[in-house]
């Protein structure tokens, strides 16, 4: 392209520009660009009105809302409102003046201000609806999108941006992939995948308001319903834009030679974990140890199991090793545990009196259940002191045993030294003997040394 085409192109295109900006009311010379001059000056006018009116108006407003008690979702209405209060005021005071001109002038000489007040007034309504989406990511960009979608249609540019995206294309047989069909697809599965994940969120809390189900089958129904959805949202997106589903039927036997070399792990912890659901061994809420972690379920995930320690850390353990590995479940059958301590006393103690302290000094320690009852039981004789095993029984394993183990160790303490009963301990004598001096006797020394 030599430069005379390249001149006639811009030429062409600083024409379109210009019929375009006529189009919405703009006009550079004659006896309309007075008009076009107030009606910026009235924008711009509009604009430092609706920012002086919020400055005024939000310290009052935010003042009021704040006096609002008992009734959140009152305050979050009015919360999303305020926020966008100057663009409001910014909305209002251009209707107001369109309507001003449209009574004393032609509909044509307030034409700019009409599209910025439908621009403004488009932005207020999508950014308002969008709040509705959970994820603020996914909110924004629906928000912006939508306003772009809207202003190129209150711009009169749609049809031409339209055209100019499904030009830009790649030709794949009979598929036609253009720009235009990738921005449908990533907005119409957008869309669809924040569908299917609220549906799913209200299909969770229906199946966590069923009382005869167990958890893991609540957790079990509620991630088959969540992956199905997502799966029609996303076939029902590429459908909707004129993928041929059948064509993904070509990958299928890839993408199981790579589950089955690639992904051997990440497959084993998924089938572990249905296993886990299904065979109700685990379930959130339950009290597990594994290895050295001992802790409270807290969630029952795809490929791993969170679980909350005492310390309040947050392990998440891959379901295949719940599978392989020994696991100890303190509540499977029932959340009854029973917990021992050792002790010794004195020989010269009556064994029926510490049976007896020791029992009621457990009972009256907290978390200690009434029933079953505890009970002490003498081990052993041993070198020094008669030892005994105290045992009782607690049904809360997720607040902790160590800390109950302590509280009673302390009020065993109080107990034995109130009814005086002496707690020994080894007495170990150590003797040392004196050396023996050895002297030897050599020729020519003046001592002698014996052997």
């Amino acid at each position: 392209m030599d430069s005379v085409q390249i001149l006639q192109k811009l030429t062409e295109g600083f024409q379109q520009l210009t019929k375009w900006l006529r189009d919405i009311g703009f006009s550079f010379y004659g006896a309309q660009l007075p008009w076009t001059l107030g009606q910026l000056s009235a924008i711009i006018l509009s604009w430092l009105l609706a920012k002086l009116l919020y400055k005024f108006l939000s310290p009052t407003l935010e003042t009021r809302m704040r006096n609002i008690k008992g009734n959140p979702h009152l305050l979050r209405i009015l919360l999303i409102l305020f926020r966008r209060l100057e663009v409001a005021l910014f909305a209002l005071l251009l209707w107001v003046t369109v309507g001003v001109m449209r009574h004393v002038t032609w509909p044509s000489r307030s034409q700019i201000v009409l599209s910025a007040a439908s621009l403004a007034t488009a932005w207020l309504v999508i950014s308002t609806v969008s709040r509705l989406i959970r994820n603020r990511s996914f909110a924004r960009f629906v928000a912006i999108t939508a306003w772009i979608a809207a202003a190129l249609n209150i711009l009169d540019l749609l049809p031409q941006t339209l055209k100019v995206l499904n030009d830009v294309a790649i030709n794949f047989g009979d598929f036609h992939l253009s720009v235009l069909t990738v921005v449908k697809g990533v907005v119409v599965v957008g869309m669809l995948l924040w569908l299917a994940s609220t549906l799913s969120h209200l299909a969770e809390n229906q199946v966590r308001k069923a009382d005869d189900l167990t958890p893991s089958l609540k957790v079990l129904i509620a991630k088959f319903v969540r992956a199905a959805l997502y799966v029609i949202a996303i076939l029902g997106g590429l459908s909707f834009i004129g993928v041929d589903l059948t064509a993904f039927a070509v990958f299928s036997g890839a993408i199981g030679l790579g589950l089955g070399f690639g992904l051997q792990k990440v497959v084993s912890n998924l089938v572990s974990g249905i296993i886990l659901l299904l065979d109700k061994s685990i379930k959130p809420g339950d009290v597990i140890s594994v290895e050295d972690t001992y802790g409270r379920i807290n969630n029952l995930a795809a490929r791993y199991v969170s679980v909350i320690a005492r310390d309040g850390k947050e392990y998440l353990i891959p379901n295949e090793d719940l599978i392989t590995n020994r696991v100890i479940n303190w509540s499977f059958t029932s959340d009854l545990v029973r917990l021992d301590l050792n002790f010794g006393v004195s020989y010269k103690a009556n064994p029926h009196k510490v049976r007896e302290v020791a029992i009621t000094a457990a009972k009256g320690v907290d978390r200690v259940m009434e029933q079953p009852l505890p009970v002490c039981h003498i081990t052993e004789f041993g070198d020094s002191s008669i030892n005994y095993v105290l045992r009782f029984w607690i049904n809360d394993p997720d607040q902790g045993t160590i800390n109950i183990r302590g509280n009673v160790f302390l009020a065993l303490w109080d107990a034995l030294h109130e009814a005086g009963i002496e707690i020994p301990y080894p007495h170990r004598q150590v003797l040392i003997d004196r050396p023996i001096e050895v002297v030897s006797k050599r020729p020519g020394a003046k001592g002698a040394q014996a052997e």
